[in-house]
């Protein structure tokens, strides 16, 4: 009974203060406090944003000068923090600004009604924003497990196309990804369902061939350098032979290694493989027994691939008990006719 009745006098202060602000909210004072709180609120977000904007491209600036992979990764985690936390400001500023407008306008309203009326709306917003809220959670857990970062070449999945880009902002909401032909995809947190993020904003590939010379064989990677398209966005690294192993008499295994922009593979992986195979053609002596093979390879993937499957051959020893044998006890030592009694 006790507790019926006090439900009954919280929905009866909210119904109360519904009714008051019903009749309050749209006079000339209210109005006048209410857009001015907004204006205020929404300049202040734009002084603050402008700063924090500022800050991020210094701290991408220093990103670019250091060459130490750990200081990039911390600095362009602290750009991604700056970057959403001007979202979350201006939420905050937004909240601020509605808080200062009802408690100036309506000064005598109850605490136990101001608390009914905002949990009234806490549930009707909710409703109505739920799949703002989804984004929001979303967000809020890609964001504190570090998934992806300002200035993060990512791979979004799952999409028909492939949606692939750099990272320019993250709110809580939404993610914005340029991609490599100028284009904006802003894309809702709660689509984000993986991500394939390149740690470099390169890939490594790496390009296999088979020949009867080996000279020969280093020739044509030398050859192909010259005709590939080289620099930041093409080929970051022109191809650097790894390795020469002769399989048989007259038979080479020559691996070649070479960086390529994120997005940009198909310069090797169609392109630098056709102009491989021409040049060979065009040869007075043709070297290449069939079409070269490519693959990504990465070191740090390969140790730790290595690593597993090693561990993974690794057999289980049987532990074999072997009986301990007693120590004999010592005999005492006999009488000797010649020892002193």
């Amino acid at each position: 009974m006790f507790a019926d009745t006090q439900i009954n006098q919280t929905v009866q202060q909210s119904s109360n203060a519904l009714k008051q602000i019903s009749s309050t909210i749209f006079n000339t004072h209210s109005l006048i406090v209410l857009t001015v709180s907004l204006v205020v609120a929404f300049l202040l977000g734009r002084i603050i944003a402008a700063f924090m904007r500022r800050m991020t491209h210094v701290i991408s600036k220093q990103a670019d000068r250091t060459e130490n992979l750990a200081t990039v990764n911390r600095l362009r985690r602290t750009e991604t923090l700056i970057v959403l936390s001007i979202a979350v400001i201006r939420t905050l500023l937004v909240i601020l600004a509605l808080y200062f407008w009802w408690v100036f306008s309506h000064p005598d309203q109850r605490s136990g009604a101001l608390i009914g009326a905002s949990a009234l709306f806490a549930i009707i917003l909710g409703g109505a924003l739920s799949p703002i809220l989804r984004d929001v959670a979303f967000g809020s857990v890609m964001m504190a497990e570090h998934w992806f970062g300002v200035g993060d070449f990512v791979s979004i999945e799952p999409f028909a196309a492939n949606v692939s880009g750099v990272v320019e902002r993250v709110t809580l909401r939404s993610t914005m990804i340029r991609t490599l032909s100028g284009e904006v995809i802003w894309v809702q947190n709660q689509s984000i369902m993986a991500v394939h993020v390149a740690p470099k904003g390169t890939r490594t590939i790496a390009l296999e061939i088979f020949v009867t010379d080996p000279d020969l064989g280093v020739k044509l990677f030398e050859e192909t350098n010259l005709r590939l398209s080289t620099g930041r966005l093409t080929v970051v690294t022109p191809f650097a032979v790894m390795s020469k192993v002769q399989v048989s008499e007259e038979l080479w295994h020559i691996t070649a290694v070479c960086e390529v922009a994120a997005g940009r593979e198909w310069i090797i992986e169609d392109y630098g493989i056709t102009i491989l195979q021409e040049l060979d053609e065009k040869s007075k002596t043709p070297v290449l027994i069939h079409k070269p093979l490519s693959r990504y390879t990465d070191s740090e993937a390969e140790k730790r691939f290595a690593r597993a499957i090693k561990n993974a051959r690794k057999r289980k020893t049987k532990r074999t008990l072997t009986a301990r044998k007693r120590p004999t006890p010592k005999k005492p030592n006999s009488y000797h006719k010649n020892s002193p009694v």
